[in-house]
């Protein structure tokens, strides 16, 4: 399994692409996964989604998403064949209604790559132009999510807003968490029933740490 970076924008005041570069030693040719740290995805079959994009030996895996406003987002111009043409950050007349994503999988070579890209008008090392440098060589996946998932981009505090009603909803639905580490590591083997216990008697005193017992007892 690759290496994953979780990064908040403010953090990369130099463009995303900035951050392969930052994490070249800590990579160590490693390939990587990096998910914007404002974005939130859910889905059925995301497990097995990602896990698909991980076992690449080589390349890039993107995921293309079809929102109502694809000006604002790097979008995905595709070809009447469905190989993916390029990806135009922001464009004015968007060729298609699919936005990139905040997550990528790029393999080991990305530091390198990133390297070779230069500052765009606004100053920054974009990261629709290191995957420009993955598109140009063939190497780049575009996985299309369907209408079963859900993408948030969190951004802005209306959009704050909406995730936080979105996974309200789930949870006060179907009485299940959303992103529980504990309940992920427990139940990908990670940890055991009694460590699982363990953190459920950190956060006895509220709801978390009685979701935790009770799937513990399951």
């Amino acid at each position: 399994m690759g290496t994953v970076l979780h990064l908040d924008r403010p953090a990369i005041a130099d463009g995303l692409a900035q951050a392969y570069l930052l994490a070249r030693d800590f990579l160590d040719g490693a390939p990587s996964a990096m998910v914007l740290g404002d974005n939130i995805f859910f889905g059925h079959g995301l497990p097995e989604t990602l896990a698909a994009a991980d076992a690449q030996q080589s390349g890039g895996t993107v995921f293309g998403y079809r929102v109502a406003d694809p000006e604002r987002y790097g979008v995905v111009d595709f070809s009447a064949e469905g190989t993916v043409r390029a990806i135009i950050e922001k464009p004015e007349k968007p060729p298609s209604n699919y936005a990139v994503t905040g997550l990528y999988y790029l393999d080991g070579r990305a530091p390198e790559l990133a390297e070779s890209i230069r500052p765009s008008p606004r100053g920054e090392l974009e990261i629709v132009d290191l995957l420009e440098k993955y598109r140009a060589e063939g190497s780049l996946r575009v996985e299309r999510m369907g209408r079963g998932y859900a993408w948030l981009d969190t951004g802005t505090h209306g959009s704050l807003l909406d995730a936080g009603n979105f996974v309200r909803t789930l949870t006060d639905r179907q009485g299940l968490q959303v992103g529980s580490p504990d309940e992920i590591a427990w139940r990908a083997g990670f940890i055991s029933r009694d460590d699982l216990l363990e953190r459920a008697e950190t956060f006895r005193k509220n709801d978390y740490g009685r979701y935790l017992l009770g799937i513990a007892s399951e």
